[in-house]
């Protein structure tokens, strides 16, 4: 399983992108506006609050799914174990704490800003046999869309777990495209077609893009959604980890196929994995 890394300034870069997550469904940005520092200094602020109890006056207040969501909250698709993370959710209207607000709010422009660059790079690469059958350009999803989703997640040290208890079970992504900023330690794998696990290297700065259901389901599969998970660490690594995937989510009412919309198939994802 070859993940190519992209050069953001490549001429050559929306091929790149597009063959990667036609092959893989995986690619590694880098070279991007993003740079290591940024990344590193909202890691920072972030492992702060979630080492502190302040953390606990956002807890989510359902059926709203923005805040704190408390350690072991979530399971993957038809996984019986509750993964080992705590993870805040942003959307563009929640409340932040004061001191994350500005730097919180400005990554999810840029990121938002970003993807939705990559998805037009990925509509002028892929043939006209999948892009015919789009209900709308891929980038048209996104307009006045206000549904994308970052999400910070502090993976704690593994102690005790039952059996089966892995940071993040094998999943898919539920959106169009994950743009996912270099964990602050390794453990991301993808699952190849045969169903062995690989290692998905990201140097620190680099970005991680990859293909959700809804791309997959929009092209007719031809961008497929990859199954991939986050290991526990090795004895000698047993720290926390921190990680930042960006979801890029399309309107609501866009068709995804015939007789589902983007809204129908949220849903069905949130009840899935006990978010809903």
């Amino acid at each position: 399983m070859r993940v190519e890394t992209v050069d953001y300034q490549a001429p050559d870069a929306g091929e790149t992108l597009a063959r990667s997550l036609r092959d893989t469904g995986f690619a590694v940005l880098a070279n991007h506006p993003i740079t290591p520092e940024r990344i590193a200094g909202i890691y920072d602020g972030w492992g702060q609050f979630f080492a502190g109890d302040d953390k606990f006056e956002f807890a989510v207040q359902p059926p709203a799914h923005d805040g704190y969501f408390a350690f072991r909250s979530e399971n993957a698709k038809d996984s019986p174990v509750k993964d080992l993370k705590e993870f805040f959710h942003v959307y563009p209207d929640c409340r932040l704490p004061d001191a994350l607000e500005a730097m919180t709010r400005a990554i999810y422009a840029d990121l938002e800003a970003l993807g939705c660059e990559l998805l037009d790079w990925i509509q002028a690469e892929a043939p006209a046999s999948v892009t015919d059958g789009l209900a709308m350009p891929l980038g048209d999803m996104m307009k006045s869309s206000n549904q994308s989703l970052l999400r910070i997640l502090h993976y704690p040290p593994v102690e005790e777990a039952e059996p089966g208890a892995i940071r993040a079970a094998a999943h898919e992504d539920i959106n169009l495209i994950t743009l996912l900023l270099s964990g602050s330690k390794p453990g991301l794998q993808a699952q190849d077609a045969n169903g062995n696990w690989h290692d998905v290297a990201c140097d620190a700065g680099m970005i991680t893009i990859n293909n959700g259901d809804m791309l997959a389901k929009a092209t007719g599969d031809y961008f497929p959604s990859t199954t991939h998970r986050v290991t526990n660490p090795d004895a000698g690594q047993n720290v926390s980890r921190y990680s930042m995937p960006m979801f890029l989510h399309p309107r609501p009412d866009v068709p995804l196929q015939p007789g589902l919309t983007a809204d129908d198939y949220l849903q069905q994802r949130l009840r899935e994995i006990g978010l809903k």
